[in-house]
Order: C-alpha cells, then structure tokens, then sequence
C-alpha cells in the first residue's frame, strides 16, 4: 500500500483526489474514500488535491491516524480488487471503526 485516506475525509468525501488518480484507485464508501492498495502505482498525485490533508504516504502517517492503514485495507476485504473505482461506484462498505465515528455532517 503507498497512500492511505484517514480520519479528516469522514463525511467531507471532497473527490478532488477521484478527480486527480490516474489509475481509478480511489474508491468510495458511504462516510469516506479508500485508496486500493493493489491498485495504486505511488504516483502521490491525490495529496496534494485533498482540501482536508486526509492523505498521507504509508510511512507518514501522523500517529493518531496508523489505525488507518488496516482500515484502508479492510474496506477491500469484500470488495476485492475490481479493477478502477468507476465500475463499482458508491458502496457501503465501510469498516466498523469508520461507521462508528460520530457524524460530522453539518446540520440543515
């Protein structure tokens, strides 16, 4: 795995980062988006887009986001490797620690 997507993209899912990948590898859950770590060629192209600095290069992830890289991969643990985010669209397949986080939608 190269980039992982942490806690600061939880219910923002800004997809300037979907915009900037070359290779389709950003996908997205219900709360936040997941960078396929078989998929992504490290070319860093997403982190510079992200408004909320949510994406960091595997070996710089700050600490109070490490949990991060396992839910990164735990996102894909059902969908497998579908080969670019635009065939599989939306999914509500986030982890247990990403649902669970209190929402921070703003209110109506």
């Amino acid at each position: 795995m190269a980039y992982v997507i942490a806690e600061p993209c939880v219910d923002i899912k800004d997809k300037a980062c979907i915009e900037e990948c070359p290779v389709d590898c950003i996908y997205e859950g219900a709360r936040m988006l997941y960078i396929h770590p078989d998929e992504c060629v490290d070319c860093g192209a997403c982190e510079p887009v992200c408004p909320v600095e949510s994406i960091y290069y595997e070996d710089d992830l700050p600490a109070e986001h490490t949990q991060y890289l396992q839910i990164n991969a735990d996102f894909f643990t059902e969908l497998g490797s579908p080969g670019g985010a635009a065939k599989v669209g939306m999914t509500e397949n986030d982890p247990a620690p990403v649902k669970e986080l209190e929402s921070r939608a703003e209110a109506s």
